[in-house]
């Protein structure tokens, strides 16, 4: 009964469409899951010798619930398709005719086979445990201890053996990539770029994602045949896990480059820290270069070879090490210049990057000459600043687009711009989060196995489907696949942030002024498509 509850549930809409290979999968997993729910109560209630009905209540009640489970399944398999295409709806894609509900049903087989064999070794092995206890302690004690020994030695092999082995072979296979070269990206020539004949920084020391970084971004002709104002080349700084052996000398080195390129005679310098193989959105730098006519400086740091969710599960201390470092570089020399002749001083992140950034600057030590402010966007579940500003946001607004007090210090911002008026006054300091309601990444939560999330409460973000329902357990298992899948999704939703959005949010941070109402709708269109042109370049969007 379990298990057909929660693989009907499984088939309910989240935040992303689904293949029927990730809804097979899913579905098979969550009907394991309620299989096994069940299979320990029964366990329990005869450990706890608890009484139990007769053999003929216990087969009429069987006969009356596999017929209701198997009316659940047949339902939930037939409006299967409708909410597939619920989830599609609001993000604009053209519906499916079918959502292949034989193939999610062979799949799901699989997937419960491979976990009840599983299950059942783990079963075999608690039992040969606990019989071995039961020579020289009591029997419900032994059970006790074949059950945790038993625990402790499937997570053992599972941590050390395959977890590992698997993670060393992708570090491995990560490293290759990162040195592949393009050949549509040669080494610049300019003693103006990073990884020049004239650079500090070689352009073998870039890695991958730092060549693409370098050689991607808009030139000075570029710009001003859109904005049709005078322009300049911005300056992009970039530094690769090959160039030092430990984060301080890579970051000395950026900085050495970024002063090399006379990046603090620009009006912006950003501070950028990547995802997790060192890939930075075009979407977002692109954006912001167009903006200030390139009067811009960025600069940046690889720190794993890892695509993000590896990196997180991995070496989640790399990354908030390598940005700290980096800033920590940055800010000191920036706070010896002239306040009245240096740039306007900003960080930026998107996913795994954002969360990092967040951690890279500390309070105490720039309240006395801060920071202009930041652009995150796609911040992770787990990114501490967001989380509290989340949760005490002002009662009256909901948990997908906050907002936090009299919103001087920081706002939120989606699809239709941002919660508040744009000519509300700011802080010192100013902070956008760019954020969309179907981004499992930002709003996935452990506790969502247990009660319903804040953001499904009315009213909800206009990319999250009317169907989606709260299920125990399940909808946390959906969520958390929607996290995997979520850079597969059409630009402007789900964790694929769009150049559009990105314009009205660097307006807001860096106070732009001087666009009119048309130029900015002009760059808007321009970036989009420029965006459009090149899909599937980014294999770690957002990651």
């Amino acid at each position: 009964m379990l298990g057909a509850l929660f693989f009907a549930a499984a088939l309910t809409p989240t935040l992303v469409p689904r293949s029927y290979l990730t809804q097979g999968a899913l579905a098979g997993g969550c009907f394991a899951i309620g299989y096994f729910t069940g299979v320990l109560w029964r366990r329990l209630w005869h450990y706890l010798e608890l009484p139990e009905p007769s053999a003929r209540a216990r087969s009429v009640a069987n006969a009356l619930v596999a017929a209701g489970c198997l009316l659940v399944v047949i339902v939930a398999l037939w409006r299967t398709t409708a909410w597939q295409n619920a989830i599609r709806s609001v993000m604009k894609m053209a519906p499916v005719e079918t959502a292949h509900p034989l193939k999610v049903c062979l799949i799901a087989l699989i997937t419960f086979v491979v976990l009840l064999v599983l299950g059942r070794l783990f079963a075999l092995l608690a039992y040969i445990l606990a019989v071995g206890a039961r020579r020289i302690i009591p029997r419900k004690v032994a059970t006790v201890i074949g059950v945790i020994a038993a625990g402790l030695l499937f997570w053992s092999i599972a941590n050390n053996l395959l977890i590992r082995t698997a993670f060393n072979a992708l570090d491995s296979s990560f490293r290759e990539l990162d040195v592949l070269f393009e050949p549509e990206r040669a080494q610049p020539t300019s003693a103006g770029k990073t990884g020049s004949p004239a650079s500090l920084v070689k352009w073998t020391e870039l890695g991958r994602m730092g060549r693409r970084f370098i050689a991607s971004g808009p030139t000075a002709a570029e710009i001003s045949a859109v904005t049709e104002h005078p322009a300049q080349e911005p300056v992009r700084v970039y530094v690769g896990l090959a160039a030092g052996d430990t984060a301080q000398a890579r970051a000395r080195l950026a900085l050495a480059e970024l002063k090399r390129q006379r990046g603090f005679e620009r009006k912006i310098l950003i501070v950028i820290t990547p995802t997790g193989t060192g890939w930075i959105d075009p979407a977002a730098m692109d954006t912001v270069e167009y903006l200030h006519h390139g009067d811009v400086a960025s600069v940046a740091m690889q720190y794993s070879y890892l695509n993000s969710p590896l990196s997180l599960l991995f070496q989640p201390e790399y990354g908030a090490a390598a940005a700290r470092a980096l800033f920590a570089e940055i800010y000191g020399y920036w706070t010896t210049l002239p306040r009245d002749q240096r740039p306007k001083l900003y960080l930026h992140g998107l996913s795994l990057g954002a969360m990092n950034s967040e951690k890279s600057a500390e309070l105490f030590e720039t309240i006395g000459d801060p920071i202009a402010g930041a652009l995150w966007s796609g911040a992770p579940f787990e990114s501490r600043i967001w989380r509290s500003i989340t949760d005490n946001r002002n009662p009256d607004t909901p948990a997908w687009l906050p907002e936090f007090r009299d919103s001087r210090f920081v706002r939120f911002m989606n699809q239709n711009g941002p919660t508040v008026p744009p000519d509300r006054p700011w802080g010192a300091m100013r902070v956008v989060y760019l954020q969309y309601a179907s981004d499992a990444i930002t709003f996935f939560a452990y506790r969502d196995a247990y009660q319903p999330p804040a953001w499904m409460n009315a009213p909800r973000g206009p990319d999250v489907a009317p169907e989606l329902r709260w299920y125990p357990i399940v909808t946390m298992l959906q969520l958390a696949l929607d996290m995997a899948v979520a850079t597969h999704t059409p630009m402007g939703f789900g964790h694929v942030y769009a150049p559009e959005h990105y314009v009205d949010a660097w307006v807001a941070v860096t106070d732009v002024n001087d666009w009119s109402a048309e130029a900015l709708a002009k760059l808007k269109s321009h970036l989009a498509a420029r965006a459009r042109r090149a899909p599937g370049d980014d294999p770690d969007r957002g990651g």
